[in-house]
């Protein structure tokens, strides 16, 4: 169904607590996360204008109107785009959403399941949720606005797929006596099958702003967050869709993912090649977790350049984490060795506050969005920024026309285009849109802005064991140069703990490929892949591949 029909509105309440956006700092300034006091880090929703898709507080006369005008065929259609395309990219024209998408999680089945706030972009997600579907284009056709029922309001809680398909969902926001913001307890778990949300029971801690790192064997370890306002969350616990929750109190720590250093703001946490999780800190310190038992913390010698938690990190290779920090600098973290190393790479241009990274099909890492003050319309970033990882350099990709800043999401979608979107609640701009961006592999190189012709991946075996083989079949014309797999994707806040990518060995007879996994689960970690197979540089649509072990 259309999200026009269901039309669900509620009275914010008049006592919103505030945002981060309060106590951002600009290049010149210390990094907030050592002048912030815990206390008063806030979320206040505040008048902004909406921007549909045709700019700030131009509102369509009827959404189905707008639809017929800016909705654009599935994302599989390739739209021309222009001279610069094969060298830059494109994006689509900005479209309307049914809500700012601040949470996105790309399902087993290619949708995308996101919520946030309700339909006028104020925040809160206790009442509804969409699931878009990318192969119906981007009308209201596409898109199921759905009743949460159950009572929890979701907004700055972290999401993730697990094993079983599912979608785990973890705290949120609370209202007492008419303020907002305290911390959720509860849990939800979302069904792709049935597209419905249930309660899932409680944590043993209240958490705002945590994140979910799965594990090979089915956990789902939860890190930090915020059970109050000068509390932290600092003992991480461990979801198992067979056995239920259970604590780590050996691995509480309040530097890890407490107040000192603000990182219990959606701890940037790895999966390591040998099993266990390494904690990037906000600031510059390094920890090590390992979940086993009541679980360890260890405090590692090796520091990070200098961070702030408003910028994004994403492993863009197994055991490699490519991290931007503050005033400009990116850092490379290798987290194959024992002691993991920490060195540099080339500069981004720009600052890039609230910005999003994003693993491509073919392995580089896009980064959109953000500006030079946190959530401020000063120094916006329109133009995309690609790291090709071969050669540890920048280039220049297409530009965007809306900002992206705060609440901001990027999410790659089987076709190996990557939705853009959300932003606001708090503004400067309530985005009720979102812009699709078809990277440089998608075009000829000719100038034309045509679509280069792909591969096809007529079938693939829908589960692929770790150490094994498994087969895949394209077109009677197509020689496979390349064949990668790009974990599905969950994004909130500036981060996607979820991307991971491979190359995949292969070898290729007529038109079937057989293709081998990594056999360490650490590093093919087990869930949900994009299967990619390239030819001429330019990759299929992608098959969704269930990986177990």
């Amino acid at each position: 169904m259309g999200w026009a029909v269901l039309r669900v509105s509620f009275c914010l309440l008049a006592v919103s607590m505030a945002i981060e956006a309060s106590a951002q700092s600009t290049p010149a300034d210390p990094p907030g996360l050592r002048v912030i006091n815990p206390a008063i880090v806030k979320e206040t929703d505040r008048r902004a204008p909406v921007d549909y898709g045709y700019g700030p507080g131009i509102r369509p006369e009827s959404r189905a109107a707008a639809s017929r005008a800016l909705a654009i065929p599935p994302t599989s259609a390739v739209p021309n785009g222009g001279a610069a395309a094969g060298t830059q990219g494109f994006f689509g024209a900005a479209v309307p959403w049914p809500i700012i998408g601040l949470h996105a999680v790309l399902l087993p089945d290619g949708r995308v399941m996101n919520y946030g706030t309700d339909e006028n972009g104020q925040q809160g997600a206790q009442l509804i949720y969409s699931v878009w579907d990318p192969a119906e284009g981007t009308g209201p056709s596409s898109h199921m606005v759905l009743p949460n029922t159950t009572g929890t309001d979701l907004f700055c809680s972290a999401q993730t797929v697990l094993q079983n398909g599912q979608v785990l969902i973890t705290g949120g926001d609370v209202t007492i006596n008419g303020v907002r913001n305290y911390s959720a307890q509860e849990t939800q778990i979302f069904d792709p099958a049935a597209n419905t949300l249930s309660q899932n029971g409680a944590m043993a801690f209240a958490r705002w702003y945590p994140t979910i790192i799965n594990m090979p064997n089915g956990d789902a370890v939860i890190l930090g967050g915020r059970q109050n306002y000068d509390v932290a969350a600092s003992m991480p616990e461990v979801f198992n869709s067979n056995t239920g929750w259970r604590t780590l109190p050996n691995a509480t720590s309040e530097a890890a993912y407490g107040m000192p250093d603000g990182n219990w703001y959606y701890p940037k946490a790895f999966l390591t090649p040998r099993g266990k999780i390494f904690v990037l800190g906000n600031w510059v310190d390094t920890y090590m977790l390992d979940t086993a038992g009541a679980g360890t913390i260890t405090k590692l010698a090796v520091q990070a350049s200098r961070g702030d938690y408003e910028l994004p990190s994403v492993m863009y290779a197994p055991g490699k984490v490519l991290s931007l920090r503050y005033d400009r600098k990116v850092d490379l973290v290798n987290l194959s060795p024992v002691t993991p190393a920490i060195t540099r790479t080339a500069d981004i241009d720009q600052v890039r506050y609230w910005s999003n990274m994003t693993v491509l099909a073919d392995g580089q890492v896009l980064v959109n969005g953000g500006s030079a003050v946190g959530n401020e319309l000063t120094g916006v970033a329109y133009t995309t920024q690609i790291w090709n990882p071969a050669t540890g350099t920048w280039s220049t990709g297409a530009a965007a026309t809306k900002a992206r800043l705060y609440h901001s999401i990027a999410l790659l979608l089987p076709d190996g285009s990557v939705l853009t979107g959300a932003g606001g609640a708090p503004g400067p701009v309530n985005n009720l849109n979102s812009e699709i961006y078809y990277p440089s592999y998608l075009y000829k190189k000719n100038g034309s802005g045509q679509a280069a012709p792909r591969p096809t991946l007529l079938n693939a075996s829908a589960i692929a064991r770790t150490g094994q083989t498994f087969t895949a079949t394209v077109g009677t014309t197509d020689t496979v140069g390349r064949v990668t797999m790009v974990r599905t994707g969950s994004v909130t806040h500036s981060f996607n703990p979820d991307q991971r990518f491979l190359r995949i060995p292969f070898t290729q007879s007529g038109q079937q490929l057989t293709l081998t996994m990594p056999s360490d689960p650490d590093v093919a970690l087990p869930g949900y892949y994009m299967l990619f197979v390239f030819r001429n540089g330019v990759p299929s649509i992608a098959r969704i591949v269930r990986v177990t072990t």
